[in-house]
């Protein structure tokens, strides 16, 4: 009995970290739906460089759902020994894990179709917000200044965008010699040509960074499993 008591603390107390996290995630993508530029400003640098390429604020609106929904779940299950709830909780965080296994098993295995994929969603957006946007022109400056790199393929993604129309140029990071200095030169495509993409040069750092990423991703699916296992323990447990 001492042992159910003590796990069930244990369930309510981290689901209740689960839950304010939920509810900042879903504050940020808030503030970041609205006033996304302060937001850049702000934590621009020090952001995540494979968030960019995505919408950030829709993101973490979804995922701050979810998470502030799980949390409630299993705080509220364990709170009150409801199975109803520990029972959605585990479904829930049951699909999670296999979306997540599922995803890394894409990643790994089918890198270039989800290149492909993710080419015919993110182009025609650079081709067609990049230099009108100021948000997502903001994004796209801050992701290639930090990892170094031009566009999501190449250079070719800024043609035919309203940046290359008005400067008849291509962006400054676009070009080796521009990165660190102010532009004060036109990034021409013979500059720019050998710059790499910058899908190709996030694959370049996770892959030196594997241990570390392969070392985040385990705790978090050991953390999500330990989470399942307790719910189920408790479940089983209640009269």
């Amino acid at each position: 009995m001492q042992c159910f008591s003590f796990i069930k603390t244990m369930m309510i107390l981290f689901n209740l970290l689960i839950f304010l996290c939920g509810a900042a995630l879903l504050a940020v993508g808030i503030w970041v739906s609205i006033d996304g530029a302060s937001f850049l400003k702000i934590f621009g640098p020090l952001s995540s460089s494979a968030m960019q390429f995505v919408n950030v604020g829709y993101f973490l609106i979804a995922a701050g759902v979810v998470v502030f929904a799980l949390g409630f779940l299993g705080c509220y299950g364990a709170k009150t020994e409801s199975k109803c709830a520990l029972v959605t909780f585990f479904f829930i965080l049951l699909l999670i894990f296999i979306a997540e296994v599922a995803a890394a098993v894409v990643a790994l295995v089918y890198t270039t179709m989800a290149e492909h994929f993710l080419t015919l969603l993110v182009v025609p957006a650079i081709k067609k917000d990049y230099g009108s946007q100021e948000d997502f022109t903001q994004v796209w400056n801050t992701t290639m200044k930090g990892l170094k790199c031009c566009g999501f393929t190449n250079y070719t993604d800024f043609e035919d965008s309203p940046y290359f129309k008005e400067n008849s140029a291509f962006p400054p990071f676009c070009c080796n010699d521009n990165v660190t200095n102010t532009a004060n030169e036109t990034c021409t495509k013979q500059k720019a040509h050998d710059q790499k993409g910058c899908f190709n040069q996030l694959l370049y750092d996770i892959r030196t960074n594997a241990v570390t990423v392969g070392g985040v991703a385990a705790g978090i699916g050991g953390l999500e499993l330990a989470a399942m296992i307790v719910s189920m323990y408790l479940y089983c447990n209640l009269q």
